[in-house]
Order: structure tokens, then C-alpha cells, then sequence
């Protein structure tokens, strides 16, 4: 008995230490500023990680409105592979109002009343060209990331550009998700 109680400690012991020396990822950066107003207008999806509220969806875009509270608006529409489309709605409000690259976005329906969004936001915008047509958005946990353009397609070039910053950032991009279908509604 001693000996089994011997090898558990033992066991333990070495799976604390093991733990110990794993270093936590490093904090995510995003752009030093956005100008929500440019930002504003109709994103279309070009990849994304894997999610299950967009399991179905092979074409997406997003479409920004800036409100009368100051809180931005939220469309989100895609077309699935059963071919309905899906929407959904929300506000996004400023969670960094230096830069106001981080946002918390809340949507209307049950799941997001029940867990709640994140303080810290849950839309970042990690990567944002100074013409405002590519982007790269993700959450501070790397579970969530989409790659954004003004335009349905975007050249190969900018997107591996954009891919390579996100494998840097620490996302899983062998995972990445790309668009299928461009026919636009």
C-alpha cells in the first residue's frame, strides 16, 4: 500500500512540475487604433476558424453600423450549405476606448443571454490595413479568428501574409475554414 501511495505522490508530483514549466501564451496585441466610422460598412468572411454557430455556413459576411448610442451594430449573415441563409444581430460596445480595437459583441438570442460575453471583449482587431479593407479579427483566447475583406475575394499574397501574423499570434491556423461559395445575395 505504501508503495502504490509512493508512486501517486511520485505520479502527482511530476505532473505539478511538468505543468509549472509551461508558459502561458503571450498576450495578444491588437492595432493602435480604429476608426470605427471607417470600420463601419459590409465585411465579407474570406476564413475563419472553426465555430459551432457558423458550423454550417460556407459564405459570410458581416455588416457594421455605427448607432446613436455610440455602440456599434452588428448584422452577421451567411449562406449555409443547405442553402437558407442564417442571421443574427448585435451590438458591440467598446471595451478599450484608447485604441477601440477591442469590442464586446453580445447577440440577441438565449445562449449569448446565458453565458454572457467576455470583460475583456471578444472582437479584436488584431490586423487592419490603412485602407480599411482587410482585417483580421479574434478573441484574446485564440478559439475564434476571421479574416476579413471589403470584397468577397482576396489575393493569395495578403491572405498567406495574413495567415502566417495569425500562425505568429498563436492561432491554430491548420484549422482555417475558407469561404466556398461567393455567390452574393
Amino acid at each position: 500500500m505504501k508503495i502504490v501511495l509512493l508512486l501517486i505522490l511520485s505520479s502527482w508530483s511530476l505532473i505539478i512540475t511538468h505543468c509549472a514549466w509551461i508558459e502561458p501564451k503571450q498576450s495578444l496585441q491588437t492595432v493602435s487604433s480604429v476608426d470605427l466610422t471607417r470600420y463601419a460598412g459590409t465585411w465579407y468572411e474570406i476564413a475563419r476558424l472553426p465555430m459551432w454557430f457558423q458550423r454550417h455556413c460556407i459564405d459570410s459576411r458581416a455588416t457594421y453600423t455605427i448607432r446613436q448610442d455610440g455602440k456599434v451594430g452588428v448584422h452577421n449573415e451567411c449562406l449555409t450549405d443547405r442553402g437558407t441563409v442564417d442571421q443574427a444581430d448585435g451590438v458591440a460596445t467598446v471595451v478599450d476606448r484608447t485604441s477601440k480595437a477591442k469590442l464586446m459583441v453580445t447577440f440577441d438570442n438565449f445562449f449569448a443571454r446565458l453565458v454572457g460575453p467576455s470583460r475583456e471583449g471578444n472582437y479584436w482587431i488584431l490586423e487592419l490595413d490603412p485602407n480599411y479593407t482587410v482585417t483580421m479579427v479574434g478573441t484574446p483566447d485564440r478559439r475564434y479568428l476571421w479574416i476579413l475583406s471589403r470584397t468577397p475575394q482576396l489575393d493569395d499574397a495578403t491572405y498567406q501574409q495574413l495567415v502566417a501574423n495569425a500562425q505568429r499570434l498563436g492561432f491554430p491556423v491548420t484549422d482555417l475554414i475558407k469561404a466556398t461559395s461567393h455567390q452574393r445575395r
